[in-house]
């Protein structure tokens, strides 16, 4: 009989508790104002009298600048991340814990990257706090029901997130941004860490349940700032630049950590488990098949432009 999402939750604290150590102990300290470039700031107009953001201020290539702020403002909507994982963890013990030292963790990482877009001019700063409006009001809300969903979720979004951050980083062409976005990186990484190993003890509390739940979240999967206005474009922009598309996903973060839980290597599942697992590989085969040709049409579009 599968175990209740409560039941799962009280046999996982332990488990919680001992990946809150090991974080705590490979944590590093870090302050973003150390990060930024304050004597490059000067004053935009308004009650100091400065000058207008225009677009020649910003010396950042465009696809490094969408990805910024693409990446800015889905770190804009913790607030809602924060309730989604205190609803579902909880507030107390090791769980509780771990959603405060998470958020206090993420919510760095939006100061740290506004003050460095706003400070260097990167980006218009009026159309950067009219979208942060927008897309905060909207808020996030999880579309998955159940723990074992949302821990799979995490553990490939926290590591999506440190691949964007670290290639957004390298594609700006700027070695203080590429130094800040390694930083934060670094932290989405342990975030990774925290939760994939969470799964990975789920699934030898309950082999069926957690194949279904990572089945279900791999063929669902959105990151959390797929509803920022424009994101389909932003998107296109992003992965044409290589800084994360298709291939990416699914050569860096999915097949990584599925490798890591070992699901194509399990055995014990009943009829329920086969079937996820059936789902999944067949889903993974048409996203190679997808990526592959992704890339192939990318390096069309690339020759052309080359020899215009």
């Amino acid at each position: 009989m599968a175990m209740t999402q409560t039941q799962l939750l009280h046999e996982l604290e332990p488990v919680v508790a001992g990946e809150l150590d090991r974080h705590n102990a490979m944590a590093k300290e870090w302050f973003p104002h150390e990060y930024i470039p304050w004597s490059e700031g000067r004053d935009f107009d308004g009650v100091y009298g400065g000058e207008a953001w225009q677009d020649s201020d910003s010396k950042l290539p465009e696809a490094a600048r969408v990805s910024l702020i693409v990446n800015l403002l889905t770190e804009d909507n913790l607030p809602s991340y924060h309730h989604e994982i205190a609803t579902t963890f909880g507030r107390d013990g090791a769980w509780g814990t771990w959603v405060g030292r998470w958020t206090a963790e993420e919510g760095r990482h939006g100061v740290a990257i506004r003050d460095y877009l706003t400070v260097t001019r990167a980006v218009d700063p009026v159309a950067l706090e009219r979208a942060r409006m927008t897309h905060m009001e909207a808020g996030f809300a999880t579309e998955y029901g159940t723990m074992l969903e949302q821990l799979a979720y995490v553990s490939f979004q926290e590591l999506a997130t440190r691949i964007a951050h670290r290639n957004t980083g390298r594609a700006s062409g700027d070695e203080g941004c590429e130094r800040l976005l390694a930083r934060i990186a670094a932290d989405e990484n342990l975030h990774m860490l925290f939760y994939r190993n969470l799964l990975k003890a789920a699934f030898e509390l309950d082999p069926n349940q957690t194949m279904r739940a990572v089945t279900d979240v791999v063929k669902t999967f959105q990151m959390p700032g797929s509803s920022i206005e424009g994101f389909t474009r932003k998107a296109m922009i992003i992965a044409h630049e290589g800084i994360y598309d298709l291939r990416l996903h699914l050569d860096d973060v999915l097949m990584p950590v599925l490798k890591q839980w070992s699901v194509f290597d399990k055995t014990g599942l009943d009829a329920s488990g086969e079937q996820a697992r059936e789902e999944l590989a067949e889903f993974l085969a048409k996203t190679e098949t997808t990526a592959a040709r992704f890339v192939e049409r990318r390096a069309e579009r690339k020759a052309r432009a080359a020899q215009r």
